[in-house]
């Protein structure tokens, strides 16, 4: 298999109860196993995951979010996703994920993200704590040599035949 050469993050199996009339894995479910997979790489080692919320009173809130459905996948399918850092700044991160069928090996979804590190208390936006802006600064740094995803920072539309664009 060739993968994007960014970091794996998770493997899973595509669940019976996560199909649905047109026996392949619904749309819901796609967003539910990327939220699972970003939940593993916000555990240790980069510590902003859950024991972190709960340690610290702050946690991660996604901003944004774009999916994209490449290839179908069906019940008992292998899943493996991979990660890569786009952008870093003092409060957000930009990521990119890939979902491949780990057997076949094809590139199944992708999901884009920006996320935002939040205080619980106030409810508002604040700077990633020292080690985490270290160990995801590092990350980034790995990643900017990676070439940018296909699908990274695409609008939705329907291209030169969208109504707006007729219009202007």
């Amino acid at each position: 298999m060739n993968l994007d050469s960014a970091m794996e993050i998770h493997r899973a199996t595509v669940l019976p109860e996560w199909i649905d009339g047109n026996g392949h894995m619904n749309v819901a479910y796609y967003v539910l196993a990327f939220d699972q997979a970003l939940d593993r790489f916000c555990a240790p080692p980069i510590d902003i995951g859950w024991d972190y919320a709960h340690r610290t009173d702050h946690s991660t809130f996604v901003l944004e979010m774009h999916v994209t459905y490449l290839r179908e996948v069906v019940a008992g399918d292998p899943l493996l996703f991979t990660l890569q850092v786009l952008d870093l700044d003092a409060k957000r991160l930009h990521h990119f994920m890939r979902m491949y069928h780990r057997d076949q090996g094809y590139l199944a979804a992708t999901s884009e993200q920006v996320m935002l590190h939040v205080s619980l208390a106030s409810r508002r936006s604040a700077p990633w704590p020292v080690a985490a802006a270290k160990r995801l600064g590092r990350l980034f740094e790995t990643h900017k040599g990676l070439p940018r995803p296909q699908q990274a920072g695409h609008a939705i539309g329907l291209g030169p035949t969208d109504r707006k664009a007729k219009r202007a």
